[in-house]
């Protein structure tokens, strides 16, 4: 198993990605903690999980990503309980679509909050005991739009560039430390918003996609397992791309 024993934090856990990231920890032998943003999200995930894996070690969490005393404390309980914490993958977020001209700061504060505020948080608590045992992996999700951009809804590859200059900033910090620090960045995958979307606007994007599919959450989540284990021990700093484009 590539994670066996490891103990591992998964914000917005509970559903698309992150759920499917949580799965994936479990099955490499994790202890994994997901954080929802509220009690009964939190519980619900943790519950099919454990049905799914009775034999698993899984729980979960819910403090305010944008409050840090709020992280700390519940990061301060998961090491009290399992001693240390060696894989955090920060991937609660945001993502809307409002034009520029109907932003509000309030809307702008909301997504930068989380997206940003959120992974700044949860990294500064989490590397007080990776730097103090000499080791650890920060894992966060970025965007094919931190690339790109997108025609609107600023804020949100706003957010994952931010998310990316935080990467590869704090690979160069943290490395002489012993922590690895990485980025995930998904195309368009099929979670519970692109389910709502109609066939005739997913068709022609699927079109662009020389693999001619989505991503599934699955795909994502194998990237995050690759990077956390010790099978990318050289590897920090990267933001690794998993949507399916050819590069040149």
């Amino acid at each position: 198993m590539l994670l066996e024993n490891k103990v591992a934090v998964v914000t917005g856990g509970s559903r698309g990605i992150g759920y499917a990231t949580v799965e994936a920890f479990m099955k490499e032998g994790a202890k994994v903690v997901l954080c929802a943003s509220r009690q009964e999200t939190a519980d619900a995930a943790v519950g099919k999980l454990k049905e799914a894996y009775p034999d698993a070690a899984v729980e979960g969490i819910w403090p305010d990503l944008s409050d840090y005393n709020a992280v700390k404390t519940a990061f301060d309980k998961v090491v009290e309980k399992y001693g240390r914490i060696d894989i955090l993958v920060n991937n609660a977020g945001v993502s809307e679509s409002t034009p520029f001209a109907d932003y509000t700061a309030e809307k702008f504060e909301k997504v930068m909050d989380l997206n940003v505020k959120g992974v700044f948080n949860c990294s500064r608590a989490a590397s007080e005991y990776m730097v103090a045992a000499g080791s650890g992996v920060i894992l966060n999700t970025s965007s094919m739009v931190s690339q790109y951009g997108q025609p609107a809804g600023i804020a949100y590859p706003t957010s994952k560039f931010a998310v990316n200059g935080f990467t590869l900033s704090l690979a160069r910090e943290l490395g002489p430390k012993g922590v690895r620090v990485n980025a995930v960045a998904p195309g368009i995958t099929y979670t519970d918003m692109m389910r709502s979307v109609p066939k005739e606007v997913i068709e022609p994007m699927i079109a662009q996609i020389p693999l001619r599919r989505m991503g599934q959450p699955e795909d994502i989540a194998s990237a995050f397992v690759f990077l956390a284990s010790d099978m990318a021990s050289y590897i920090s700093g990267e933001v690794l791309h998993v949507d399916g484009l050819a590069r040149s």
